[in-house]
């Protein structure tokens, strides 16, 4: 595979494979879009027959690097890599990391390897294997909000092999300049806040000064155009695709809701797309903005923080970024979204964002293209200058310098903090206070003084007279860059080393007591000068200050000879070099690392050197070939004594040895092809069966012989055949058939073939709930409801079924099921539900009584509950009773107490007797007409 790298990146690779093979450690700082992952990938074509361990904070991220390299390739890509995510290292074992075995390990985005879960996954990987070169890959060394620690620093010991920031990237015309839009969208809200700091300030002259520079923020404000007016204005490219960067999903849809607001002016009708999941790949959404090549309308992604690192899409016109950030690697990260080293397009960068403090993001890019500038320039390298500068257009400077006074009022003033550099002088005789430095009180001296530089060098917005110069001239101000007074500090430390030990042969981590980092320095000043950079700082006279007091720029020769003698004096204690790859003498010196060196570059070395290491009886087989041979040998051993090779997963030799482990990886690396023939063939000899029978039909062949010999799959829980536990293994095909094993399922076969040898995917305990649901069920179909007799097992199975769900021991479905046949979950709220639909009908003119049949239109049987209430008011049933209360309700809605039946009876009856009584009354009236009364 051929890869055709980019100037700055073949020098990048060049000096990255010379620290590898002198120290064994390399980085890479390259900012976003400059192609770094190919200088990766390099290495892994360099080396087709070693394994290469990348790991990455995404597979989604390396996925679009492989994609991006075979678009170059044509469509070729390295088959030695073995990938990991940072996530799933920190999970892996010990087995696990034994699989890997690489020769390399590349950490891309190596700043992510700080944080605590994710770096200890990787410091268990470069323990496990000390000696394989390990090269990072990012786009910053520093972790800038977790006290400024420099991976490099932590991870390869300094060894940095190529340094570029931004700026230079943009000088060199690696990456187009971009067109830099300042804006904000919520100075309302910003003003609002400075209201209520001018309302709580204690001084009345803040106070005063205050409300004046409020009163001329609103003016300003008023004036100042929209965000509609200012997309309108800056988009040269209306038909392009722009990033919209968010803080989070609530954020996002709101920002969302403004695009017709916002884009029209642009375009009335964009194409709106939004992703928002930690696997991009995953979006469809994101997909689709990928593949929209509709050229006639502004296509707008909004995205929260998923497209921050290592995501490219093609063709971006701009980005819009609306999260606010303290942050310099996510701003970097995201304005690097729409530069590119393979993009001839001009990009716009709008930074719109919510926070007054954040908007100075821009400057220290600006401080880089303008030293990056002054360098080439001071070196006769003009040549190389392809962008002095980019357009930036500040849209709302008035504001901006408005709320830039406002917040000078209401902080601390010039002569406070003056005098709080007064009082450290006074204290320390000098002004180089460290940048983080903080006063007792909380001010932040370090950051003051740092400003002030910048304020008179020009780099920076602000005022500084001729009278606040001389004042701090007087307490011993140093106005050189931080820089300068960097290579002071650090060369009087180097200074003082040398005094003492009479050489600068000084650790990588070594730290002198008053805190300087002095082997690290050392080790960079090295990686400057072999790689031809940081010239303005690695100037001839500082040089020729460093060879002075023993400065040694080829240390391999010097470290060579150094690293034999060690070996020498171990070779004479200890009669041999079996040196642990741990082991490091008194003086420092990582012997086992550099003997386990020496055996993977012996074709590197003179005969003078193997020669003179063979003298000390050095054993040329690396670790990996005797582990090797150490598990061959126990597996011959297996074989003598069962015949063949066909050794269980979990076997353990009676020697300790994890045999079983070990087979499963020749097997592995034999179908990886990663494999020696030599290796094979004598694994053959001892009848190894590379391709191992279908695991689930071994299985199933063991649970068909248990059915046929004992007439079901009762299989006891410890019951083990063939080193097989078989009862877990049902256990487990159960799970998989009742989708309780997330990306595993059975097939229409293998479930046929379980249930052909009796096979039931039910437990007993869910079995008898199935027939207990049934007996329910056809209670209820007889009823019309659940109210079983007292004393009756299905009334105290319904009771058992309430109490297991206020345990959360009864699942959904099953719930469901209950709840479809009218059950009552809570005994005080049954009469009040059949209440309320006799209220609804009563309510609604339904006639009375209400017939026996009926249902209400959900179903209720409202006319079986209604007849109920009259059976248990005239006491004709044994279960429940109506309170005087109730019973009022139900008279209030028309309830008569009498049946239809009794209301028939006693209306006939009456008329019985009335009748009877009329004809009773007949005689005496006749009687009455005789007697002429």
């Amino acid at each position: 595979m051929k890869i055709e790298l980019y100037e700055h990146n073949k020098a990048a690779y060049k000096s990255a494979a010379r620290l590898l093979k002198e120290t064994g450690k390399a980085a890479v700082v390259h900012p976003t879009g400059t192609g770094k992952s190919f200088i990766g990938f390099q290495l892994c074509a360099d080396h087709p027959a070693e394994t290469v361990c990348w790991v990455s904070p995404s597979e989604y991220i390396f996925r679009t690097q492989l994609e991006n390299l075979a678009a170059v390739t044509g469509g070729e890509t390295p088959d030695n890599i073995r990938f990991f995510t940072y996530a799933k290292l920190m999970q892996m074992g010990e087995e696990e990391l034994e699989e890997i075995q690489p020769a390399y390990i590349i950490l891309d985005e190596f700043h992510r390897c700080g944080a605590e879960q994710w770096g200890q996954g990787v410091q268990n990987l470069l323990r496990a294997y000390p000696n394989a070169p390990v090269l990072g890959l990012s786009a910053t060394n520093i972790r800038y909000l977790d006290n400024q620690r420099d991976m490099a620093d932590e991870l390869f010991d300094g060894n940095i092999a190529s340094e570029m920031t931004l700026g230079e990237a943009i000088v060199r015309g690696i990456l187009n300049p971009p067109k830099y839009v300042l804006s904000v969208y919520s100075y309302r809200q910003d003003l609002e806040k400075y209201e209520r700091r001018v309302r709580s300030t204690k001084s009345k002259a803040a106070h005063d000064a205050g409300q004046t520079y409020l009163e001329a923020l609103r003016r300003a404000i008023e004036m100042a155009d929209g965000l509609d007016v200012i997309f309108d204005r800056h988009m040269t490219d209306r038909t392009g695709k722009y990033i919209v960067f968010c803080a989070n999903k609530e954020h996002m849809d709101e920002m969302m809701r403004h695009v017709p607001e916002w884009f029209a002016r642009v375009d009335p009708a964009p194409h709106v797309y939004s992703v928002y999941t930690d696997d991009p790949a995953a979006s469809k959404s994101f997909q689709a903005f990928k593949q929209d090549d509709d050229a006639t309308h502004l296509r707008l992604l909004f995205a929260i923080d998923v497209l921050n690192e290592g995501i490219h899409v093609d063709d971006v016109s701009g980005v819009i970024l609306l999260r606010p950030t303290i942050s310099p690697i996510v701003y970097k990260q995201q304005i690097g979204r729409a530069l590119s080293a393979s993009s001839a397009k001009e990009p716009v960068i709008f930074d719109i964002v919510n926070n007054i403090e954040n908007l100075y993001s821009i400057g220290a890019i600006e401080e880089e293209v303008r030293a990056a500038v002054l360098y080439y320039r001071s070196h006769g390298e003009g040549r190389i200058i392809a962008n002095e500068k980019f357009e930036i257009f500040d849209e709302v400077r008035d504001c901006r310098e408005l709320f830039e006074k406002l917040n000078d009022t209401l902080s601390a003033s010039w002569d406070l903090m003056y005098a709080y550099g007064k009082a450290y002088y006074e204290q320390f005789g000098n002004l180089e206070v460290p940048r983080r430095y903080k006063t007792p009180e909380g001010y932040s001296l370090g950051s003051w003084i740092s400003t002030q530089r910048k304020v008179r060098a020009g780099y920076q917005f602000g005022k500084l007279d001729e009278t606040q110069i001389a004042k701090l001239d007087a307490i011993g101000m140093r106005w050189e860059s931080i820089s300068d007074l960097s290579w002071e500090r650090y060369y009087r430390a180097a200074k003082a080393y040398f005094e003492a030990h009479g050489d600068l042969n000084v650790k990588a981590a070594y730290v002198t007591e008053d805190g300087v980092r002095l082997g690290n320095w050392i080790v960079n000043l090295r990686s400057y000068k072999h790689n031809g950079v940081k010239s303005r700082y690695m100037t001839s006279e500082r040089i020729k200050q460093l060879e002075d007091i023993g400065m040694i720029w080829d240390q391999p020769d010097y470290l060579w000879e150094q690293n034999y003698a060690a070996a020498l004096a171990y070779y004479r204690e200890n009669g041999h070099l079996a040196v642990p790859n741990s082991y490091v003498t008194k003086d420092g010196i990582r012997l086992g690392a550099w003997i386990s060196r020496l055996r993977r570059q012996k074709k590197t070395l003179s005969q003078t050197q193997i020669q003179r290491l063979d003298d000390l009886q050095m054993v040329w087989e690396d670790c990996r070939s005797k582990a090797w041979e150490a598990g061959y040998a126990e597996a011959e051993q297996y074989y003598r004594e069962h015949g063949d090779l066909n050794v269980p997963g979990s076997y353990v030799s009676p020697a300790g040895y994890r045999l079983g482990a070990w087979i499963c990886n020749q097997r592995n690396n034999y179908k990886l092809g990663k494999l020696l023939p030599a290796r094979i063939a004598r694994l053959d000899d001892l009848g190894m069966v590379w391709k191992k029978d279908d695991p689930w039909e071994v299985r199933y062949a063991l649970a068909k012989d248990y059915f046929e010999e004992h007439g079901d799959l009762a299989v006891p829980a410890d019951y083990v055949a063939n080193g097989i536990w078989l009862n877990k293994w049902l256990n487990e095909q159960t799970q998989i058939y009742r989708g309780n094993r997330k990306g595993k399922a059975l097939t229409e076969e293998q479930v046929r073939r379980l249930e052909s040898i009796g096979m039931r995917w039910t437990s007993r305990s869910e079995q008898t709930w199935e027939r207990r649901f049934q007996e329910a069920r056809d209670y209820y179909a007889a009823h019309g409801d659940l109210n079983a007799p007292a004393k009756s097992g299905l009334r105290v199975w319904l009771n058992r079924q309430r109490e297991s769900r206020k345990r959360g021991q009864l699942n959904e479905k099953q719930i469901q099921r209950l709840s479809d046949l009218g059950m009552v979950w809570e005994y005080g709220d049954a009469w009040e539900i059949g209440y309320a639909h006799a209220a609804e009908y009563v309510n609604q003119g339904g006639a009375l009584p209400i017939p026996r049949s009926y249902f209400s239109p959900d179903g209720y049987r409202l006319g079986t509950w209604w007849e109920r209430q009259r059976a248990v008011y005239n006491g004709k049933t044994q279960y429940g009773r109506l309170s005087g209360e109730q019973a009022e309700k139900l008279e209030a809605l028309g309830m008569v107490w009498q049946s239809h039946y009794d209301m028939s009876w006693m209306e006939n009856y009456r008329l019985l007797k009335q009748y009877m009584a009329e004809k009773n009354s007949e005689p005496n009236d006749r009687k009455k007409a005789e007697n002429g009364t």
